[in-house]
Parts: structure tokens; C-alpha cells; sequence
């Protein structure tokens, strides 16, 4: 049996319905039972996540947990002291649920981290691996390296085993975000001065990432290990643009003004972070989660965009 927090979350609702296809008894631990809950498992209601949380109930007969929740990196954060706030939530309340898991018999914990523990950038070409030292940045970055370095002190110390994967920008059916942003200027045809990038970004797809979070529930292999998951395709911010809109049945309406242009604009109106996800790179090297588990991504960039574009026509049309 498995428990999965975040469970009404992009990712922890997608991880959920693969296990129940899959025919697996699911858990799901939320902070309160939305009204209208559909998934076909049962659900724990445990309130927020802070360091001193009462898991037992959730953890009764779990096997491994996938641990999905966190406060996510936000734009404009306006807590007084975010990086204590992501440390309450990502750390402590992280840690707390994993002892609480080791006491119980959990076998195995996989905690979805973060690519921002590796860093915020590369140069093209010289991609991320999963055995370069941390660097992270910003507080969510910074919190989500404390916390996996905390888990790794747990399973040491229990003998619980701890898969740690690390997700570049995740998208697909239900995606929020700057890139449902992007998909409706797209679809409102709005021109757009992203014509002449030539970055590279490693993206991955919903499906390719909750396949990932399943292999590394039950593979030998993965005990212990740290893993960087993409599509295995690197794109362009023009390229993806250009996808998306194929993707949507659409024509991007794409302006090529020179990146040096645009990316001093955004430097003077206090916007570098938005310009640097826009033009510059991000890349990973997924090579040694090719090589250990034997994973490939099951579904291409061009598959990923479309499910994620028939998604949100569909919620266009309603």
C-alpha cells in the first residue's frame, strides 16, 4: 500500500491515478478532503505539514511513501522571512513525516525534490548531472537540498530506503503556471518577441515524470540514489513555443527581437528571474537514470504537448 502526500496536487493527483490503473491500494494524505474528490482511494485528512504533525494514522499498513508536498517556489513571495517558511514546510515538516515513516515500517520514501538543488542555470551544451555538487540559489532550492540532505541522515540512521528525483519544469494535462500563461497567449494568438532565442531547457512531461515516481517505488536499484528526470529532448524557448502552438492547432505568432534586447529590458524593470527561464539554458544529463534503472522516458516532447494541449482545449470549450 502506498500513501502519497500532495495528493490533490499537479503531480500527486497524476501519481494516483497511475497506481490505481495500475491495480496498487492508495492513500492519499491532504490537508482537507476536497468536496469534490473523485480519485477511487482512501484519503487522510492531516492538516497542514509542520514539524510536529501526527502521521500515524496515513502511515498505518504503508509500504512507501511518495512524498509530493511542499511550499512551492513563488513568484513575488511576500512571507517576512521565506526561506524560514520554506525550511518549516520543505524541511522540518519533510523530516517529520520521514521518521515518522521509519518507525512505521516504511520500506522505501521517494521525495520529488527539485532541479533548483543542482542551480538555476547552465551553459549550453555542459548539462546538470545528478552527481554535481548542490548549488542551489534561492529558498526553495536551498530548502529542498536541507531536506535531502536530512533524508539521507534517516537512512543511514533507520534503514529506510530514500529515492531522491529531481524534476526540471514539469508540464501536461492540468499544468498552472507561467506555462498555462503561455499556452493562452498562444491560443489568443498574441504576438510575442520570443522569435530568435537559441537556449536550451530541459523540460519534462507529466506522464514521462509520474512513470519515473513509479519505477523508483519498487526498483532494486534505486535504493539510495539521486536521479535528474527530463524527456530526454532539450528545446528552445522559441522551439517550445513554436511546438505548443502545433501542439494547440495554432500558429505562433513569434517576433525575432535579439535576446541581448529583450534581456536588458527585463534586467532594468526588476524581472532578470523571468528573463533568465526565457533566455537562458537549463539542461540535465539523465544518463545515469537511463543506465541504473533502465528508464527511458515513454513518451516524447511532441506526445507530452499534445496531452497537455488537449487538456486545456477541452477546458477552453467549457
Amino acid at each position: 500500500m502506498f500513501l502519497i502526500t500532495g495528493a490533490t496536487g499537479f503531480v500527486g493527483d497524476a501519481v494516483i491515478k497511475r497506481l490505481i490503473s495500475d491495480g496498487a491500494l492508495v492513500v492519499a494524505a491532504v490537508r482537507r478532503k476536497p468536496v469534490h474528490w473523485t480519485a477511487q482511494c482512501s484519503v487522510v485528512e492531516v492538516g497542514n505539514m509542520e514539524h510536529d504533525s501526527d502521521w500515524s494514522i496515513a502511515l498505518a499498513g504503508i509500504k512507501s511513501v511518495i512524498h509530493t508536498a511542499a511550499r512551492v517556489h513563488v513568484m513575488n513571495d511576500q512571507a517576512a522571512d521565506p526561506l524560514a517558511e520554506f525550511r518549516r514546510v520543505n524541511v522540518a515538516g519533510t523530516l517529520n513525516l520521514a521518521r515518522q515513516a521509519a518507525a512505521a515500517g516504511v520500506r522505501r520514501f521517494v521525495f520529488l525534490s527539485s532541479i533548483k538543488v543542482n542551480g538555476e542555470k547552465t551553459q549550453t551544451g555542459y548539462p546538470f548531472s545528478a552527481s554535481d555538487a548542490p548549488n542551489p540559489s534561492d529558498p526553495y532550492g536551498i530548502s529542498k537540498h536541507e531536506a535531502e540532505e536530512g533524508l539521507r541522515q534517516i537512512a543511514e540512521q533507520t534503514g529506510m530506503e530514500v529515492v531522491i528525483i529531481r524534476p526540471v519544469l514539469v508540464y501536461g494535462a492540468g499544468v498552472k503556471g507561467n506555462f498555462l500563461s503561455m499556452m493562452r497567449w498562444l491560443h489568443k494568438g498574441f504576438p510575442l518577441p520570443l522569435g530568435a532565442i537559441n537556449n536550451k531547457r530541459s523540460l519534462v512531461s507529466l506522464d514521462n515524470l509520474v512513470d519515473l515516481i513509479v519505477t523508483c517505488l519498487s526498483h532494486p536499484a534505486a535504493a539510495n540514489q539521486t536521479f535528474l528526470v527530463s524527456d530526454g529532448e532539450d528545446l528552445s524557448t522559441t522551439e517550445l513555443l513554436r511546438r505548443t502552438a502545433l501542439a494547440m492547432g495554432c500558429k505562433a505568432r513569434l517576433i525575432p527581437v535579439p535576446a541581448f534586447i529583450m534581456q536588458a529590458g527585463a534586467r532594468l524593470l526588476g524581472k532578470g528571474d523571468v528573463a533568465q527561464r526565457l533566455y537562458g539554458s537549463l539542461q540535465v544529463d539523465i544518463s545515469k537514470t537511463r543506465s541504473l534503472l533502465g528508464w527511458n522516458p515513454p513518451i516524447t516532447v511532441d506526445q507530452g504537448l499534445v496531452r497537455g494541449a488537449e487538456e486545456f482545449l477541452r477546458n477552453q470549450n467549457n
